[in-house]
C-alpha cells in the first residue's frame, strides 16, 4: 500500500487544515526571552499539549479517517500510546471500533487513556516493534487493514498542519524562520512539516530529531536504505523504533536537510528546560526538539528556529 502511494502534499495539507477536528488546531506558538538567551538563537515553540489526548497525533488520524470510507472493519494499529489515543478518540467521533497493540512495557497512563477513549488495548511484545508485528499478525488473522503511523500519507498531512500554522503565525509578525527542529520517530511529523516548508519556506532547514538510543531512521536517512537496530532503549517512548518506516524514509529524501542524535541526558535536560523556561509539563519525545537544540544549537546560533513540544501524557511515576 505504501509503495503506491503519493507523498504528502502541500495542497493537502491545506485541505486537511480545514477539515480536521477544531480542538486539535490552532495551537499556541510561544517565545520566551529567557529561552532565547538560555540557546542563543530565537525560538518559537509550538505547543501541542493543550488538546484533549495532550499530543499532535489527533491531527493525522482526523484527516486520514475523514479520507477513509464509512465501514464497520475495526481500525487496527500499534502505538506507544499517543498515536492509539488520537486513532480512539477519531474512531469514536465515527463510531468505528479501534483495535491497539501496544508493548507491555507501555507507559500505563497511555495504555488507560486509549481504553477511557474506547480503544480495545492489547498487550504484546518487549517493545514498539514486537507490538506492531502483532498488530500485523492480527490483521492477516482478521482480514483487516493495518494503519501504520509514518506510512501513510494523510497522517503526514495531519501532522503538516502544524507547520502551516507556524508560517502563518510568524508571518503575521513579518518573522523569517530559519530552521525548524522535528521529533523523529515512525517519520509522519518530520515529513509533514518538511512538505509544507519546502512548498512555503524553501530556505528555512528541516532537521529531525532522534535519541541516540534508538538511532534507525538517522541511519536510514544516512544511507539512504531502512535500516533496523536491536533495541530502541531510549525514556522517549514515542521516538523509540527500532525498525524504519521505508515510506516515511523516501518522503525524507525530499523534505529534511539533517538528522541529529541526542542523548538520555538531553532528553532530560530538555524536559527541564521546559518546566523552567515555559511552565510545561512535557514527555521526553515531546521534548526531542528541544533536546537537539540544547546539544546542537551551536549550529544554529543566532537565527530564528521553530520547534514543536508535541506530547505530554508523562508517566505518573516521573511527572
Amino acid at each position: 500500500m505504501t509503495n503506491s502511494q503519493q507523498h504528502p502534499s502541500a495542497d493537502g495539507i491545506l485541505a486537511a487544515s480545514k477539515a480536521i477536528d477544531p480542538v486539535f488546531l490552532n495551537s499556541p506558538l510561544i517565545e520566551q526571552q529567557s529561552a532565547n538567551a538560555a540557546l542563543g538563537l530565537r525560538l518559537f515553540a509550538k505547543v501541542e499539549t493543550l488538546n484533549p489526548i495532550r499530543s499532535f497525533k489527533g491531527r493525522g488520524t482526523s484527516w486520514w479517517l475523514h479520507n477513509e470510507p464509512p465501514g464497520d472493519t475495526p481500525i487496527v494499529s500499534a502505538s506507544a500510546g499517543n498515536f492509539g489515543q488520537g486513532l480512539a478518540y477519531a474512531g469514536r467521533a465515527r463510531g468505528r471500533r479501534v483495535v491497539i497493540f501496544s508493548a507491555t512495557t507501555a507507559n500505563p497512563g497511555k495504555v488507560d487513556a486509549m481504553r477511557k477513549l474506547g480503544a480495545e488495548v492489547r498487550l504484546e511484545g518487549a517493545d514498539f516493534d514486537a507490538a506492531k508485528a502483532a498488530a500485523r499478525r492480527y490483521t492477516e488473522e482478521h482480514d483487516c487493514a493495518f494503519v501504520e503511523d509514518g506510512a501513510l500519507r494523510t497522517i503526514a498531512e495531519g501532522a503538516g498542519t502544524i507547520a502551516l500554522e507556524i508560517t502563518e503565525q510568524l508571518a503575521r509578525s513579518a518573522v523569517r524562520l530559519d530552521a525548524i527542529v522535528v521529533p523523529l520517530g515512525n517519520g509522519a511529523l518530520l515529513t509533514g512539516v518538511g512538505t509544507w516548508i519546502r512548498a512555503h519556506a524553501p530556505d528555512c532547514k528541516v532537521i529531525g530529531i532522534v535519541a541516540s538510543n534508538a538511532p534507525a531512521m538517522k541511519r536510514s536517512w544516512e544511507t539512504g536504505h531502512p535500516a533496523t537496530t536491536e533495541t530502541a532503549a531510549t525514556a522517549a517512548d514515542g521516538i523509540a523504533v527500532r525498525e524504519c518506516v521505508p515510506y516515511a524514509l523516501d518522503c525524507m529524501k525530499a523534505t529534511v536537510d539533517d538528522v541529529w542524535e541526542v542523548s538520555e541526558a538531553d532528553i532530560s535536560a530538555a524536559r527541564d528546560f521546559c518546566r523552567l523556561h515555559y511552565g510545561l509539563v512535557v514527555e521526553e519525545a515531546g521534548a526531542a526538539g528541544l533536546a537537539g537544540l540544547i546539544r546542537h544549537g551551536k549550529a544554529l546560533e543566532g537565527v530564528t528556529v521553530a520547534t514543536i513540544l508535541c506530547g505530554a501524557n508523562v508517566r505518573a511515576d516521573i511527572a
